[in-house]
C-alpha cells in the first residue's frame, strides 16, 4: 500500500499554535495599554498648556487680574474683568477642556497665596485652579506634577 496522505492538523499542532498566539498576545496587549495612557497624559499636558497661556492672555488684557474661575475664559469681559456680552475681551477658549486622564471637566478652585501643593487635589480628577496666583494643574494625585 502507498503512503497515506495527511489532510488535517493534529491536536498537538493546534495546541502549539494556540500557545504561541497566547504568548504573542501577552506581550503585545500591554504595549497598547501603555500607548493609550501616554496619549491621555500628553493630551492633558497640551490642554494644561493651552489653559495656562489663555490665563496669561487674560492677565495681560486685564491689568494683571486673574480670572476668578476657568469658566471666565469662555465668556466676554470688559477691561475690569466683569463678564458682559458687549465686552471687548474674550472669549479665550470655547469651553474648559476635559482633563483626559480621568475624563473629568470638574474644576476645584483654591485661593491661597502659595503654589498648589502637589497632590493637593488628591485623586478627584479634573483641574485644580488657584484664582489668587493663576496657577492651574491636573487634579489627580498620580499626575499632579503636570
Amino acid at each position: 500500500m502507498g503512503a497515506q496522505s495527511r489532510n488535517a492538523f493534529t491536536l498537538v499542532e493546534v495546541l502549539i499554535v494556540v500557545v504561541i498566539m497566547a504568548v504573542l498576545a501577552a506581550t503585545i496587549i500591554p504595549q497598547f495599554t501603555d500607548s493609550t495612557r501616554d496619549a491621555k497624559v500628553n493630551t492633558a499636558t497640551f490642554n494644561l498648556q493651552a489653559l495656562r497661556s489663555q490665563i496669561e492672555m487674560f492677565k495681560a488684557q486685564h491689568d494683571s487680574a486673574r480670572p476668578k474661575a476657568l469658566s471666565d475664559l469662555t465668556v466676554k469681559t470688559d477691561k475690569s474683568g466683569a463678564i458682559t456680552t458687549s465686552g471687548e475681551y474674550g472669549p479665550y477658549i470655547s469651553e474648559v477642556p476635559a482633563e483626559t486622564i480621568t475624563n473629568s471637566t470638574a474644576v476645584a478652585i483654591v485661593t491661597n497665596n502659595g503654589p498648589i501643593a502637589i497632590g493637593a487635589g488628591v485623586t478627584t480628577g479634573g483641574w485644580i485652579y488657584n484664582s489668587t496666583t493663576g496657577e492651574v494643574r491636573v487634579n489627580h494625585g498620580d499626575h499632579a506634577s503636570l
